[in-house]
């Protein structure tokens, strides 16, 4: 398997496989210290929440600088697929961004996405010329749904938003990755390293994390380590794991022995 190991969104193509957000960090100094920690290339920026425009206050740009990273504009914060809309028609006035991430939330507790809202949004979206990364539920049947929308990615959580209980199905996620024509990244739910090892290992081809990073004793060490982990587990499922098998199988021949 020689050859650089790239995936592609939309047209544009990337090395790095871990995207990381813009939210929950003590400060833009930290955030921007976290992302190059993690080797990312893509960032996540929620419209509603971040300074994109005010320079009399700190402004996300300054220190996540859009020369240095791909900024992703999502609409965190949207329950309504009209709110989702219109906050990236928003961003593409405010920086001309085309390449999104929708999400459209059920309730406040769960963060789940609504996904008949997000369905309904990404196809507004897609007649206006966006390329829309979708997060959406694990479900293999509405992520076909999405993808036959004109979907430019399938996002499905792990496990609930900042929860970082980790992949919860694997199964599931499997299923998606193996019916999918368009990339494929767990989002939402990831606490540590191991979390995004599964998910690559799984065959994602990515993974998109905020709080396991920025909640962290030390964000930059955390970084780090997910990048480690989201390398290692690629570079796993590339090599191809050995079969499960219910008994043991030595690892050395038992014939000729004294």
């Amino acid at each position: 398997m020689s050859g650089e190991d790239t995936w592609t969104v939309a047209g544009r193509t990337f090395r790095s496989r871990l995207i990381v957000g813009t939210g929950k960090y003590k400060d833009y100094a930290t955030n921007a210290a976290a992302a190059e920690a993690a080797g990312a290339e893509i960032v996540t920026v929620a419209v509603r929440r971040v300074n994109l425009s005010d320079p009399s206050q700190p402004m996300l740009v300054d220190f996540v600088r859009p020369d240095r990273f791909t900024y992703l504009p999502n609409t965190a914060g949207c329950f309504t697929g009209e709110d989702a809309v219109r906050t990236l028609r928003l961003a593409r006035e405010a920086g001309d961004w085309r390449l999104v991430k929708l999400e459209v939330l059920s309730d406040t507790k769960t963060l789940y996405p609504d996904m008949e809202e997000t369905l309904r949004a990404l196809k507004l979206l897609v007649k206006e010329g966006f390329d829309v990364m979708v997060y959406c539920t694990d479900d293999p049947v509405y992520a076909r749904k999405l993808e036959d929308a004109g979907a430019a990615a399938i996002m499905p959580l792990g496990a609930p938003i900042g929860s970082g209980l980790g992949i919860q199905n694997r199964v599931n996620i499997r299923l998606i990755v193996e019916q999918a024509k368009v990339p494929v990244l767990v989002d939402a739910g990831v606490g540590t390293a191991s979390d995004a090892t599964i998910a690559m290992e799984l065959g994602c081809d990515g993974v998109l994390m905020n709080t396991a990073i920025a909640e962290a004793k030390d964000p930059i060490l955390m970084a780090e380590a997910m990048r480690h982990a989201v390398i290692a587990g690629r570079l796993s499922y590339r090599a191809g794991r050995m079969p499960r098998r219910m008994y043991a199988d030595p690892s050395s021949p038992l014939a000729g022995l004294i």
